[in-house]
């Protein structure tokens, strides 16, 4: 009887929380996802579901750590004008419509392989849209490339983005398997985003106008000794990624000897950090323990009765329940489900691998998408809903089949 009511108790907050994160706030509330998320993760404990015990160790601290860690480095990035740096080369150097795509697409894509896809959004979006102004073209196709190839891109590696973290940290996949199975389809991805938004784009882009050469972007607030020092410290987080050091471990140093300096203030980094998404990070592990304490049992039979153990399946419903609930949520409360499925390591991969490029379906597909539209309405210009969806619904359907039949050949 008591675990009837505690099963109930988790079901009832769980869907809450949920339906919360899906609306975007609590209706009648101005309960945010983060405030939701805690908010779940107190009514799990409150109720009995957990223990406080429980709720701590519920908590995967290595993907909090891994995630502060790369913020605190792009952080340091960005502020040193490295972004700033990087923006004006292309500009000098992009002298036609199409090539400006290009570079546009592999840098926002390169970086956000390593850097997590949300903080470059917000780094590289005013920056383009100064450029592109600059140079007197529409900003929209140049804007959708940024976002989109920001979640291509960030397929490739376990720190390309929050959910390929806690994918990475729960099916304790090393980062350079992880890298070795889904870059290709990262690149793949990042072509597709070029050659997509070029056809839907074709009066800005099938023409022979030779671009002027746009003044410098964002002159960079910092010396350029900061520069040198934030570039060699993350290189060689990258590098020690890729040895197979512990990633939570290497993003925390890189990120303390990022502190570590007397050229800028620490308050300025704390600043750019996001930590209303660390503390849904928090909630949402207890909330989904919480769910999975008293779905144990129905794990295997539930995943059986959705057929999660075929890859398209999988694929579609990830993507689906992704655009639901946001990917970070989708990819947690898949969780129970896929150690009950016969490989699971693979199925964690598909799951990263869907969860990720699911996102360019539509502008509310992923919070890479939103910062870019926010960044751009406060700078004047508006993406719109259907403006994006012509151009991410075909992409979207693209990379997920490329994907899907990528992992089905190196199975």
């Amino acid at each position: 009887m008591k675990h009837d009511a505690a099963q109930i108790a988790a079901l009832v907050i769980f869907a809450l929380t949920y339906l919360a994160i899906a609306w975007g706030r609590f209706p009648g509330l101005r309960l945010d996802r983060t405030g939701a998320a805690l908010a779940g993760a107190t009514c799990m404990i409150a109720s009995g579901v957990l223990t406080l015990r429980q709720a701590y160790a519920a908590i995967d601290f290595d993907t909090v750590t891994l995630l502060l860690g790369v913020m605190i480095v792009v952080a340091t990035l960005r502020l040193s004008g490295l972004f700033s740096m990087i923006s004006t080369a292309v500009a000098r150097h992009a002298r036609r419509p199409l090539l400006l795509l290009v570079w546009i697409v592999l840098v926002s894509g390169i970086l956000s392989a390593f850097l997590v896809n949300d903080t470059i959004c917000l780094a590289l979006t005013p920056l383009v849209l100064e450029i592109v102004v600059a140079l007197r073209r529409n900003p929209l196709p140049y804007l959708l490339a940024v976002a989109m190839a920001s979640n291509a891109g960030s397929v490739a590696t376990i720190t390309g983005n929050p959910q390929n973290m806690i994918v990475g940290s729960l099916a304790h996949i090393p980062y350079a398997v992880f890298a070795g199975t889904l870059a290709p389809v990262a690149a793949a991805s990042l072509l597709l985003s070029i050659a997509v938004i070029a056809i839907a784009f074709p009066a800005e882009f099938r023409t022979a106008e030779v671009l002027q050469a746009a003044p410098p972007v964002g002159a960079p607030r910092a010396s350029r000794a900061l520069i040198v020092k934030a570039a060699v410290i993350t290189a060689g987080m990258v590098g020690a990624f890729f040895w197979g050091f512990p990633p939570a471990a290497v993003a925390i140093s890189a990120g303390v000897l990022m502190l570590l300096t007397r050229r800028l203030k620490p308050e300025r980094i704390y600043a750019e950090l996001d930590w209303p998404l660390l503390l849904m990070f928090v909630g949402l592990f207890i909330v989904v323990a919480g769910l999975e304490s008293v779905l144990t049992r129905q794990a295997h039979a539930l995943a059986g009765a959705l057929h999660l153990e075929h890859a398209p399946v999988l694929v579609g419903f990830t993507a689906v329940l992704s655009n639901i609930v946001s990917n970070v949520p989708a990819v947690l409360v898949l969780r129970p489900f896929l150690g009950a499925l016969p490989h699971p390591q693979h199925a964690w991969l598909l799951v990263a691998m869907s969860s990720t490029l699911a996102g360019n379906f539509t502008l509310v597909g992923s919070v890479a998408n939103l910062i870019v539209a926010r960044r751009a309405q406060a700078l004047g210009t508006s993406i719109g809903f259907w403006a994006y969806f012509r151009v991410g619904a075909p992409l979207t359907i693209l990379t997920l089949l490329i994907g899907t039949a990528w992992l089905a050949v190196i199975d």
